[in-house]
């Protein structure tokens, strides 16, 4: 909210990104300083942080919760050290944000590259931040046009639009739901024999 002017300004000279979307992303901006800032920290933490659907974590839009996504953040977090920085808050490795931030200290030509390695993400944040009518939609579509990866959004749109959401207490409570104990002799044919 302090810089706005700042950031507006920087966005409407972003060349790179198509006038409407410049203008979409100046209109977030603006929401976001109309309004209480608490109201605007409350409803980005609902929207990023309920369920993995729009999850600005990259590597569980890719890995889940395999083991793989572990492996991932190590190569991603020696990938920094490579460029020289550290990562100095708690935070892990994929968070857009930071990597975002990683990115920008690239230079023009390996910032694309970057960007064109997780666009498909990036896609699908945007298509499924559609679905929900937010404004942080167009952020997204922005990265993709930056990176100027070849995606169609339709495809993409289409691809996901039958999926149900994580975001409501009936899915967060069921995510949580723990299976139950069984014991005696009708227990899973996993467990171990009598003998």
């Amino acid at each position: 909210q302090q810089h706005a002017d700042e950031l507006c300004g920087e966005i409407r000279n972003a060349r790179e990104i198509p006038p409407e979307l410049r203008e979409q992303m100046v209109g977030l901006v603006d929401s976001i300083c109309r309004r209480d800032l608490m109201e605007v920290q409350e409803e980005y933490g609902v929207l990023f942080d309920r369920g993995r659907a729009v999850s600005l974590l990259m590597f569980e839009h890719v890995h889940g919760e395999s083991r793989d996504r572990g492996q991932a953040m190590i190569d991603l977090i020696a990938q920094y050290k490579a460029a020289g920085l550290d990562i100095g808050i708690r935070e892990l490795p994929d968070y857009i944000p930071l990597f975002l931030e990683f990115v920008a200290t690239q230079g023009q030509e390996n910032a694309e590259g970057w960007l064109q390695d997780v666009s498909h993400i990036f896609a699908l944040l945007h298509v499924r931040l559609v679905q929900r009518d937010s404004d942080y939609a167009p952020l997204f579509s922005a990265l993709v046009s930056i990176s100027k990866a070849d995606i169609n959004f339709d495809d993409l749109a289409a691809q996901v639009k039958g999926e149900k959401r994580d975001d409501t207490k009936e899915a967060i409570d069921k995510v949580w739901e723990e299976e139950m104990v069984k014991f005696g002799p009708d227990t899973n044919s996993d467990s171990c024999g009598t003998a």
